[in-house]
């Protein structure tokens, strides 16, 4: 068995405006579990990749640790890319970011890798305004340790052993919008209509652009209680304690107008109901977009699209008055002029 994809060559494939076909865009077979919306989210990058068009040497890959840290092996296979510490990708984006600001970066993480041992990390990236695009595959749970509840599972939402969360959920949408985020979305891994146009519109706006995904896991957070879950059915491996059998699932999908609410069924027969918002509001304010949050909330819906883009403003670079040319092209001579520069410097504080 091989996870890497064939070097069959399409002729008819067509190219984009750089010249490149999807394909240049792809990355290694997937080896997450069937149905996972994490897939989804990365034929949607491989998507908006495309389509934009970007060129795929100019993009970097960044992540953590978790399923969804896993999927930058899965898209953009010739691109840069770094897979850090978990809760610790932020840290290694601003470095990069710092060392060559010409490069378009991506941060791929999961809801536990930003929300619970990230936390801090993500907070100063974001209020440090860094220009790259932050990719959350929210789905409320912690995949690779099987299936305990992360800091964005909602209060009252029961947990792969039937324990219902006590904690107040970290709204990691609102949480940008407070501390100076430039641009904040929220998508569904089910819905790509909608999921390639904001991840396009994040790659192509200046300083740090939030998209927050909610991606079901199809393998652990499975109950019909739970507001990011597909119900799997697993009772013979519950019952044993050996094995994990994880059949495979027509994947969800959905498409509706902006302004309507779509009932969506899961796989159990459970309901999750998705909004868009009509284009009314204006997206350059940020109070209203925390009160179209907070109001739709209330009411058990979860808002997607484009909930905030900052009209003005600049990235880490202007904030801080870095030098317009990458500082990892700047050479020794530009560094250290010699010591006549330094001596005319002292002059200024004498």
């Amino acid at each position: 068995m091989t996870f890497t994809r064939p070097k069959f060559r399409h002729p008819d494939l067509p190219p984009n405006a750089l010249g490149y076909t999807r394909r240049d865009y792809e990355g290694a077979l997937s080896t997450l579990c069937a149905g996972c919306g994490h897939d989804s989210i990365s034929n949607a990058i491989i998507q908006a990749c495309y389509e934009l068009p970007v060129e795929p040497h100019r993009v970097v890959k960044m992540s953590g640790i978790g399923c969804s840290s896993k999927t930058p092996a899965y898209f953009l296979g010739k691109s840069h890319g770094f897979n850090s510490v978990h809760g610790r990708m932020p840290a290694i984006a601003t470095g990069a970011n710092m060392a060559n600001r010409d490069l378009l970066y991506l941060g791929v993480s999961g809801d536990g890798d930003t929300a619970s041992i990230g936390l801090g990390q993500f907070t100063h990236v974001v209020r440090r305004n860094l220009n790259m695009v932050y990719i959350v595959m929210n789905n409320g749970c912690y995949g690779l340790t099987k299936g305990q509840d992360s800091a964005t599972a909602d209060r009252g939402s029961t947990s792969k052993k039937g324990t219902p969360n006590p904690f107040e959920s970290i709204d990691l949408c609102e949480l940008a919008l407070q501390i100076g985020a430039g641009f904040v979305a929220r998508g569904f891994s089910g819905d790509k209509s909608q999921l390639v146009p904001l991840l396009k519109a994040a790659m192509s706006c200046r300083g740090f652009s939030l998209v927050d995904v909610i991606s079901p896991c199809v393998t652990f957070n499975n109950t019909s209680a739970s507001t990011k879950s597909y119900q799997y059915v697993r009772d013979h491996a519950e019952a044993t304690g050996t094995v994990d059998l994880v059949p495979p699932r027509q994947e969800i999908v959905t498409d509706y107008q902006d302004g309507a609410t779509q009932e969506v069924t899961l796989h159990d027969g459970s309901v999750i109901f998705l909004h868009k918002e009509e284009g009314s509001r204006s997206i350059t304010d940020r109070r209203a977009a925390i009160d179209a949050l907070e109001s739709h909330r209330a009411e058990n819906r979860i808002l997607t699209g484009i909930l905030y883009c900052m009209d003005d403003g600049g990235d880490t670079h202007e904030m801080i008055k870095t030098t317009l040319q990458p500082l990892n092209s700047i050479l020794q001579e530009d560094l250290c002029p010699g010591n006549a520069a330094l001596q005319q410097l002292m002059e200024g504080y004498r």
